[in-house]
């Protein structure tokens, strides 16, 4: 008898980011998982009239797989609805076109397939929950998560300090292309110049401090979203389109969103803002940009749960709302 070789099947939990339609029936799901990191896998007959498995593969749902090893793209047989975020986020338009850019980001920002990315994983599942919560405005849970996932990926802007010397004095200008706040004496001409309290917003949003973010003032959220997002693009040398659609202010849809934000002043009018937390501990963090304790769940060393905490332990199954189908 030959030998039929081994069948791998595994399960991971995961948040779908976007989806493709693949053939006449079929689709290729991009999902950010807990711990194989981004990955592609296919899923068969989900765009049938009939299919109630493709529902369970949209974007913005938590979701809990199973899925069968192969040498191209893996095959997911099974799909179990943990969360479904986008019901409640599909129906508001800040709420959907902040979450879209969340999602968009966190697929830039996981360049390499099947690379672990848990904090990356952590920080979008409680960005969604809290935009999904409404509990904050959802430019500011955009900025926030922005922020955030650029800490991650090592690249966090410095706030209380110049960029260039370390100096802790006065800042008086933001360098996108030179990391971030500047002072008095390395401040280049062309820099942006953004308020005090624009500094103050964006570390506030960066250390979880929520209270003085839901009390800043609105031309202060604008300049700090502009900034957050033509800082974010400069990093990834190229456009998240998502951010177009992104609302600058109260009522004005579609504002515009260079691809690569240059040092000039009117950088600080940029649209693109965001709260990213869903958690406890994800919005009363106090971590330093950058240090190893940045939020995350209770599998990651020196932090209790960016996630949610419990929520984001659970197994697959055991609570939430849960729908199975296998194929």
């Amino acid at each position: 008898m030959g030998d039929n070789g081994r069948v791998t099947l595994y399960r991971d939990e995961g948040i779908v980011l976007r989806t493709q339609k693949l053939g006449e029936a079929d689709r290729i799901v991009t999902v950010l998982t807990r711990r194989s990191g981004r990955l592609r896998a296919a899923a068969k007959g989900v765009r049938k009239t009939r299919s109630r498995f493709g529902a369970r593969l949209e974007p913005f749902t938590h979701v809990d797989l199973q899925l069968y090893e192969r040498r191209s793209l893996d095959l997911i047989t099974q799909a179990e609805t943990l969360r479904p975020y986008g019901e409640r986020l599909v129906v508001d338009y800040p709420r959907y076109t902040a979450g879209t850019a969340m999602l968009e980001t966190a697929e830039k920002l996981t360049a390499a397939e099947r690379e672990p990315a848990l904090r990356q994983f952590l920080l979008l599942l409680g960005g969604l929950r809290t935009l999904a919560d409404g509990t904050h405005d959802p430019r500011l849970v955009l900025d926030a998560f922005l922020l955030r996932s650029l800490s991650v990926a090592g690249w966090a802007p410095a706030l209380d300090e110049c960029g260039r010397c370390g100096d802790r004095g006065q800042l008086r200008g933001f360098s996108i292309a030179g990391g971030g706040a500047m002072c008095a004496r390395c401040r280049q001409p062309g820099t942006a110049t953004p308020a005090p309290p624009t500094f103050a917003l964006m570390l506030a949003l960066l250390r979880g401090e929520w209270d003085y973010a839901d009390d800043s003032e609105q031309r202060h959220r604008t300049e700090c979203s502009g900034l957050v997002a033509a800082y974010l693009q400069w990093h990834l040398e190229h456009g998240i389109r998502s951010l177009r659609h992104v609302e600058r202010d109260s009522g004005e849809r579609g504002t515009a969103v260079p691809e690569r934000g240059p040092d000039t002043p009117e950088a600080g009018d940029l649209s693109g803002a965001g709260d990213l937390s869903g958690a406890r501990d994800f919005l009363g963090a106090r971590d330093v940009p950058g240090a190893g304790d940045f939020p995350g769940a209770g599998d990651v060393p020196g932090a209790r749960g960016a996630s949610g905490g419990r929520d984001a332990e659970q197994p697959a199954g055991s609570g939430g709302t849960t729908d199975r189908e296998t194929v």
